[in-house]
């Protein structure tokens, strides 16, 4: 069905004298390598302008109104999730520091909280945030870290309450439960206890969000006398820090989109001279995993390091720990046996060491895997072991491995219409045994169906396509698709099960999700194929995947609205642009879309950290290759599709003017013989990036976002 004004879906129904904000037209012009740009709503740039405020409130206000008469579809999508929520839920334990913890859920609270576990007395919550959020009035609440102290006797945690990623550490004595006096201003994700449990490593971040310091703080002391180890004056550069499996080093990983830098600091000798891995050097890119003892636990420690140094797909390799005060030699790293990628759709992504055995992580053909070589054996002698997913298009992952001294393990598995499911692996023998089952009221998986098509390209690649529909249903077409998209960063958009995708499932909407390039489903190629210059790949790969999803029936041409966030709102507004007439709506979350202005303007936070994802414009060439698909720069003629855009006030990752001037901009542009169907749904109160952080609060969100995608497939009256 091609796209029609004349469709009354893609219109919304206007209430009394409603009509859509109009911004400001304040010319400014961008002049870059002989073009100039016109851009009329630069102003918007300063979200502390009242006027800018006026206009976000102006937006969602317009949003409320328009979108007021599915409030009862929103009430019922929201009790059909909740409905489907177990209100409590055990959790499954874990080991960390010779103590037993849980996370657990308990009915009508947003958060987990933290359990430390037991065997001969009452269990005890070592942290609550649903009463952090109730002691500070907070309506959004997010934990930067959690981290036990190794002597379980303490626990640092940061606290963000308005979604700008700016985290309050505090620390807090597990055995009277009560916060130290000890807090931290300001601090970033990651931490790593010292080795006696009375220094804590914390990250700070520069006025452009980007953390380029690791700091010490000893507890008991001032803040202000908290020592600087390490700092990363390269802009281009992040820094990480955490303690290794074992607790003997502090790990500070400094990098960038594609070359890393590792420095280890001995968390018993706060006094002792920091040892470099290797010196950086671009394009190279690892990580270490300390190895006790060697291979056999029988000699010097070493170390393990997954690493692309002349392996595309990365490689194992074993290496001797540097002595304090220098650099390691990349020349005395030794590849083990058996541990390479080994197909070209085959990457190699991390490493854990435990008492027995050496676990890898993997990637091969949109699967993530699991690969166990034994400890007792020289590596190459025995061919490992892998585990993969026993759910079909499923996920298979580690559940918090974080006793290096553990000689079995706990795997989640989920998929798109299956809750995750949590068993024990031995790994001498590979068998599996069910511990936990997510319980979903009322679920019954065979109702339902998954699978995974794949598409062909213009150029010839082959792009996978993840599917969920419900299994009753006469057709395989029946009411229209949602196609969610990422393509970036080489993130992986695994399978994932939630109680919103069987509402739709429920009312015969299938949905499905697009592996395109850009992301890192099919290895590091999959990744360089869809970055920088090749970036429109990316957008290409998801109109393929929706003729995908046309060519096998899963979905009729004009019933498919597709979704995305940050990256994959940026991957909706370009094919929302270069493809308006294959889609019946568009929902662009939070979306990075004036990319061009964006990443020329080295003051906004994560601006130089970037151009190694998608380009410098400083550069002529890459100047011209995002002009010719940044969403701003290229909005289309009306008619267009249907569009619902997001943004927060307090998003530190996509500032809200991007989201904010697009609209803008399309507003502008407007045939008013054809109006636009565009819904700005801007968050003004606290609020993150990636939504509301509360599980209640997301399955409102949710609800909300669904019932304008229903409303677009002409579903809204229709219950499940």
């Amino acid at each position: 069905m091609a796209l029609s004004a004349q469709d009354p879906r893609d219109r919304d129904q206007p209430g009394p004298n409603s009509s859509p904000p109009v911004a400001p037209r304040r010319q400014s012009v961008h002049e870059a390598h002989g073009v100039q740009r016109i851009d009329d709503y630069a102003w918007l740039r300063d979200a502390s302008d009242p006027e800018t405020l006026a206009y976000l409130r102006a937006e969602r206000a317009f949003y409320d109104e328009q979108t007021s008469r599915l409030a009862g579809l929103r009430a019922e999508l929201a009790a059909e999730m909740e409905s489907r929520t177990p209100a409590h839920s055990p959790g499954v334990p874990w080991r960390r520091s010779g103590r037993m913890w849980a996370s657990r859920t308990r009915p009508g609270d947003e958060y987990e909280h933290l359990v430390l576990l037991s065997s001969g007395g009452p269990d005890v919550v070592a942290l609550d945030p649903n009463e952090i959020a109730r002691a500070e009035g907070a309506e959004h609440l997010d934990l930067g870290l959690v981290e036990p102290s190794p002597d379980g006797k303490r626990l640092a945690y940061s606290v963000d309450v308005s979604g700008d990623e700016a985290y309050e550490l505090r620390f807090r004595d597990l055995t009277t439960g009560a916060d130290l006096p000890d807090r931290v201003q300001g601090t970033y994700y990651g931490g790593a206890w010292s080795a006696d449990s009375g220094a804590f490593h914390y990250t700070l971040a520069d006025d452009q969000n980007r953390p380029d310091r690791v700091v010490r703080h000893v507890l008991g002391t001032p803040v202000e006398q908290d020592v600087v180890l390490v700092a990363e004056p390269d802009r281009r550069f992040e820094l990480e820090v955490a303690a290794s499996r074992d607790g003997r080093w502090v790990v500070v990983t400094s990098g960038s989109r594609d070359t890393r830098e590792v420095t280890l600091l001995d968390a018993a000798d706060p006094q002792a001279a920091p040892r470099v891995v290797a010196a950086r050097r671009p394009g190279v890119e690892y990580a270490v995993e300390a190895l006790p003892g060697g291979w056999f636990g029988t000699g010097d420690d070493r170390l393990l390091i997954v690493t692309n140094d002349d392996a595309v797909e990365f490689r194992l390799a074993e290496a001797p720990v540097p002595k304090a005060g220098e650099t390691g030699d990349p020349s005395t790293w030794v590849t083990v046996p058996g541990a390479v990628a080994r197909t070209g759709g085959e990457r190699l992504v991390d490493v854990a060491v435990l008492a027995g055995h050496v676990l890898l992580s993997v990637r091969r053909d949109a699967e993530p895997f699991l690969r166990v070589m034994s400890r007792a054996s020289a590596p190459g002698q025995v061919s490992p072991r892998e585990i993969h997913p026993h759910l079909p298009c499923g996920q298979i992952r580690v559940h918090r491995l974080e006793d290096p001294r553990a000689r079995d393990l706990v795997v989640v598995e989920e998929n798109l219409v299956t809750a995750p499911v949590w068993s024990r692996v031995d790994l001498d023998s590979g068998a599996r045994t069910v511990v936990h089952r997510t319980p979903v009221p009322g679920l019954d998986p065979t109702r339902y169906v998954t699978e995974r098509v794949w598409g062909t390209g213009a150029d010839g690649v082959r792009v996978p396509v993840t599917i969920a529909r419900r299994r009753g249903a006469l057709q395989r077409a029946t009411n229209g698709a949602l196609l969610y998209g990422y393509g970036a960063y080489e993130a992986c958009s695994w399978p994932e099960f939630s109680v919103a995708t069987l509402s739709l499932l429920d009312r015969d909407v299938c949905y499905a999700v697009a592996h395109v390039r850009g992301g890192g489903e099919l290895g590091r190629r999959w990744w360089l194929e869809g970055r920088l210059r090749s970036k429109a790949r990316t957008f290409d790969d998801f109109v393929t995947a929706r003729a995908a999803l046309v060519e096998s029936g899963w979905a009729v041409p004009g019933e498919i609205v597709t979704r995305g966030l940050s990256a994959g709102g940026l991957l909706q507004g370009a094919v929302w642009s270069r493809a308006p007439k294959l889609w019946r709506g568009v929902v662009a979350e939070v979306p990075f879309v004036d990319v061009v202005t964006t990443m020329s303007d080295d003051t906004i936070p994560l601006t130089v950290t970037e151009w190694d994802e998608w380009g410098n414009p400083a550069d002529r060439d890459d100047f011209a290759s995002m002009l010719s698909w940044s969403p701003y720069d290229n909005v289309p003629p009306s008619p267009r599709p249907p569009l619902l855009v997001t943004g927060a006030l307090h998003d530190p990752r996509v500032l809200v003017h991007e989201p904010a001037k697009w609209v803008a901009r399309i507003r502008a542009t407007d045939d008013p013989q054809a109006p636009s169907d565009v819904l700005f749904r801007v968050e003004l109160a606290e609020g993150a990036h990636a939504g509301p952080t509360g599980r209640y609060a997301r399955l409102r969100y949710e609800a909300e976002i669904l019932a304008w995608v229903l409303d677009r497939l002409g579903l809204a009256a229709r219950p499940a």
